[in-house]
């Protein structure tokens, strides 16, 4: 299917909604990191996937994943 909206696409909304989707998979994946919240901006031009982390010694950090479809190329 030909994308005619890309701000944002639905794929890339599907998209941004998955990966919140799998936060406790990724967290499993990330030793001595805990997932304390997931914030998502999908409505956003390039939606993103923002993750808020605490790590075994109590610091704070924030991973942003953002997601950005490409034209299609026909």
């Amino acid at each position: 299917m030909k994308t005619t909206n890309y701000n944002p696409s639905n794929l890339e909304v599907q998209f941004a909604r998955a990966i919140e989707d799998l936060q406790d998979q990724i967290e499993k994946n990330l030793p001595d990191n805990d997932i304390i919240s997931v914030e998502n901006r999908i409505a956003e031009d390039n939606p993103l996937v923002k993750f808020y982390l605490l790590d075994k010694d109590g610091d704070p950090h924030e991973m942003v994943v953002k997601i950005i479809q490409t034209p299609d190329k026909f």
